[in-house]
């Protein structure tokens, strides 16, 4: 589902705060820059605010963000919701016994770890990140929750790059976007 299909006058100032930045970082990627979108703090505080309206009250106890853009939006969300954060984060970068979860990416492989009991079996869970591409590392992040026993109830994201089909790759699982880019 996306939010802007409901035309909250919120989101136009959410799209326009995101940069558009030509072959970065390489040669035909149009990068979605949301560092722009930090900077005004109108924009920001709606963003935060749009995924709290959708949360609260809906018995979220996890609130997943992947690194590393995952952490600025879902700290927030997580404290509004009163839920806690649990950071996803990419290979040995946490200390203490971890749980994986390897994913395929276009070229290679990647993988996402979380701690050891930082998630309990039978907990609600969304999984928070700024943009969804191909979404492999969304999916990655689901398979990773419930492989501890938690529900994944929602991904939620920022931007749906939807050219790219990565809400196919999610199972059904539903996912909730504020902003959506076409041809990319």
């Amino acid at each position: 589902m996306s939010a802007y299909t409901d035309q909250d006058p919120r989101l136009h100032g959410i799209k326009t705060q995101i940069r558009v930045v030509p072959n970065f970082p390489k040669s035909g990627i149009m990068f979605q820059d949301i560092t722009t979108l930090l900077l005004d703090p109108k924009a920001f505080k709606d963003t935060i605010d749009l995924f709290v309206e959708r949360y609260k009250g809906k018995n979220i106890s996890v609130v997943a963000g992947i690194e590393a853009r995952g952490f600025i939006f879902g700290p927030p969300i997580a404290l509004a919701i009163g839920a806690k954060f649990v950071p996803l984060r990419k290979p040995k970068k946490l200390p203490g016994k971890v749980i994986s979860q390897e994913y395929i990416l276009e070229y290679g492989r990647d993988c996402l770890e979380m701690h050891v009991g930082a998630v309990e079996a039978g907990e609600r869970a969304i999984v928070v990140d700024d943009l969804i591409a191909t979404g492999g590392t969304l999916g990655a992040a689901m398979d990773l929750l419930e492989r501890v026993g938690a529900e994944v109830v929602e991904c939620a994201c920022v931007i749906e790059l939807p050219e790219l089909k990565g809400r196919e790759r999610l199972n059904g699982k539903p996912l909730y976007v504020l902003v959506e880019y076409f041809d990319i």
